[in-house]
């Protein structure tokens, strides 16, 4: 007769108690670069099906599909990176969570312990070299303490303000063996508004006379976004979205009154100038949305604020709020939308106004040349499902989605405000593997593209069909705008000589097109999601046209 021991303790390696901890706290899929330092960690994803391992071509790449993740679903998205260049390559998803306050965990493998401040083979020290873009960096130098430290990674990546945890795997920590229990999965923690604040927002809002709504920020949803939408309703209030936040709102709402961010509306700009009032949820008011800090005075401003936040660190961080309040966006609106106004607000009639100016603002523009950039971008409007996914980096092209594009649900606009080149491509694969059923668009210049192109390679390998639309200018437009401004006719490093996109993306396994004219654009677009297969849309357009507003030979010697 066989007998066992119970008092026999199971062990395990350090890798298994790793990819066991993160299992146990609700991950289902990370994305990685492979590297020897943490083959123990790659071993243990093998035998956890739970867990889908996505390889992508480049560091970069996988953080920002790591950051994607974690804005589409509120939870951490997972990344997975060997020492040195791996790390240094994964630095700039971790500088879009930070600045963007996304939910997102950065693992690096790591020398041995015996061989630290050796300036080993890839050695870092990670506390220095990204403690400015992360909330919390840590080491785990103890297999017996990983639950423990991936538990605080997951609390400390979605409490308060969200944002990236680092954590540092020394490769030999991962083989060591222990008998360490697992630990239940991290609880999220929100902070609610009292009773108190909530009145103290009713007042303010009734002794206003030309107040404005700011969103932004994290710790929204769908549920959030059409209570607010009810709120806007009950008081008549014009809600604006902070740089890259337009889908916090429905932008037929009519009482969405636009964006501010890139190449925002003078009338917005104004609006925002002159309120009295500025109700912010979420939002750090940071220097895009207020116009290279100019739109509202240091400390003090010259409109009174009420500032919701996450983050109490946030509050009074740059400007000094009447109402200051400790509280996630989601939690906010949900308390305050039972307040209801004493009285028919004042400002109902500025608010129709303002909505009328966005309209006429977001109505599509003429440009000169065959590619009218904002008709597209009407037709997309017209054609595309509410839940379509639109993906984009950094670069003039963008203000051509941020001003013409009109978004409806939650979520469905992946952009870094931190000004990343790059992003689009590897967030829209990571879009589509988390909504199979969606169209993923990523949008990207022909510099953006060419920063995390080769993803296309990793959106093929796993059938997640995106739709890339390459605006090819053969130049980095944004930085040519700036040197034709300052330093006219002298043009240095911005001029681009690319390589035929198309051919690249059939070299991917990709649907491709080549768009010349606005008329080209509806049949190509309809191919390419037709195609069953991921597909690259290349737009040529004209250098001359640098913006909606200005072409490249006004703007020579033209300061702003």
């Amino acid at each position: 007769m066989t007998t066992t021991n119970s008092n026999v303790k199971s062990m395990r390696n350090g890798g298994r108690v790793l990819i066991d901890a993160i299992r146990n706290n609700g991950t289902d899929r990370v994305f990685c670069v492979p590297g020897e330092s943490y083959l123990a960690a790659l071993d243990a994803m093998y035998d956890t099906p739970e867990i889908e391992v996505n390889v992508c071509r480049n560091e970069g790449g996988a953080s920002y599909m790591a950051d994607a993740y974690g804005k589409l679903t509120g939870r951490p998205g997972v990344c997975f990176v060997t020492r040195g260049p791996g790390a240094t390559n994964a630095s700039c998803g971790l500088h879009v969570a930070y600045q963007d306050s996304t939910p997102m965990i950065l693992f690096i493998g790591q020398v041995a312990r015996a061989d630290f401040d050796r300036e080993a083979f890839q050695e870092i020290d990670y506390r220095r070299m990204f403690g400015q873009v992360s909330k919390w960096v840590a080491q785990i130098e103890d297999a017996s303490r990983i639950p423990e430290y991936v538990n605080r990674a997951y609390a400390t990546a979605t409490s308060g303000r969200p944002g990236p945890v680092v954590l540092v795997l020394p490769e030999d920590m991962l083989v060591d063996e222990t008998d360490i229990k697992d630990l239940p999965a991290w609880k999220q923690i929100e902070t609610s508004p009292s009773l108190a604040d909530i009145e103290s927002v009713k007042a303010a809002l009734e002794t206003a006379e030309r107040p404005l709504a700011i969103i932004g920020g994290s710790g929204w949803g769908e549920e959030a976004r059409q209570t607010l939408e009810s709120i806007a309703e009950t008081w008549q209030l014009p809600v604006a979205n902070s740089f890259r936040c337009q889908d916090y709102i429905n932008n037929e709402h009519p009482n969405y009154v636009g964006d501010l961010g890139i190449g925002i509306s003078p009338a917005l700009t104004e609006r925002m100038k002159t309120a009295d009032l500025l109700l912010v949820i979420g939002s750090r008011l940071g220097e895009m949305t207020t116009r290279g800090y100019k739109t509202i005075d240091i400390p003090m401003p010259q409109q009174r604020i009420i500032h919701i936040h996450a983050s109490a660190e946030e509050l009074g961080k740059v400007y000094y709020p009447e109402v200051a309040i400790n509280a996630t966006p989601s939690a906010f609106v949900k308390a305050f939308a039972e307040a209801k106004p004493s009285k028919a607000p004042v400002w109902a009639a500025e608010t129709k106004q303002a909505r009328a100016e966005f309209e006429d603002w977001n109505a599509p523009i003429k440009v000169s040349g065959d590619m009218q950039m904002a008709e597209i971008m009407d037709w997309l409007n017209s054609e595309l499902p509410e839940d379509s996914v639109i993906c984009n980096g950094a670069g003039n092209y963008t203000t051509w989605i941020h001003r013409f594009y009109r978004f409806h649900r939650h979520r469905t606009q992946l952009a870094p405000t931190n000004g990343a080149m790059g992003y689009g491509t590897p967030a829209a694969v990571a879009a589509k593997l988390v909504h199979p059923e969606r169209t993923c668009i990523a949008m990207a210049g022909d510099g953006c593209f060419m920063m995390n192109g080769q993803e296309l390679a990793t959106a093929a390998q796993y059938g997640a069909n995106v739709i890339t639309i390459v605006v090819n200018n053969s130049m980095f437009g944004t930085i040519r705008m700036h040197q034709e401004r300052e330093y006219p006719t002298r043009v240095v490093a911005t001029e681009l000589e690319n390589p035929d996109f198309v051919q690249l993306g059939k070299a991917y396994g990709c649907h491709t097109e080549l768009v010349e004219s606005t008329e080209q654009f509806a049949e190509a677009f309809k191919r390419a999601q037709s195609s069953n297969k991921p597909a690259l849309i290349e737009i040529r357009i004209s250098k001359e046209v640098i913006s909606p507003n200005i072409t490249l030979s006004q703007l020579r010697g033209t300061k702003v």
